[in-house]
């Protein structure tokens, strides 16, 4: 009936229809994998009552947490074009991201328990800090528009504008500042 029942499954997974998981084990895929996205979860649940997979699934992919920031004599946060070198600035993702912290120590691994403590650190665009703070996701949010690019289209990314940490001097950090995004 469907040529790639592995793929079928998941699509119905991610439409959120909750009667599927027991057609998906059936599919033998494996249970760690089976985590509906519940319809409308971004505004109807809280953070900390989100599952995994919609907790991932809540970040707008624009790649602002990754760049590199520092404070100013004013206590403001300074954004740089300056990214993580883990950060694959033509996907906005992390190359390493289960391994994230390990590599990068000083990397912020937001979740439930953490969002409330880092989110003032956050850009004022963030799903996480949106929600946080009861407020709507923007219209280009893929949740809302139904497609992972409308983040780029809106100008909203850092896809391919970015500049990796590696290729400058941290001593030149402040010369790369940018507008708050």
């Amino acid at each position: 009936m469907f040529k790639n029942c592995r793929t079928w499954g998941m699509a119905l997974v991610a439409t959120g229809v909750n009667a599927v998981a027991p057609a998906l084990r059936a599919l033998r895929i494996p249970a760690k994998e089976i985590h509906v996205l519940r319809p409308g979860f971004w505004h109807r649940y809280e953070l900390s009552e989100l599952n995994p997979r919609e907790w991932e699934a809540l970040c707008d992919g624009c790649g602002l947490c990754c760049l590199l920031k520092f404070w100013t004599e004013d206590d403001e946060i300074a954004y740089t074009n300056v990214h993580c070198r883990l950060l694959d600035c033509s996907t906005c993702r992390c190359r390493h991201y289960p391994a994230r912290k390990k590599i990068v120590p000083d990397c912020i691994k937001l979740t439930p328990g953490s969002v409330r403590e880092h989110a003032p650190n956050m850009p004022s665009s963030c799903a996480y800090r949106l929600r946080l703070e009861g407020k709507p996701l923007h219209d280009w949010h893929h949740l809302v528009s139904g497609s992972r690019e409308t983040v780029d289209k809106a100008g909203v990314s850092i896809k391919n504008r970015g500049i990796c940490e590696t290729t400058i001097a941290p001593d030149r950090l402040a010369e790369h500042t940018i507008e708050t995004p």
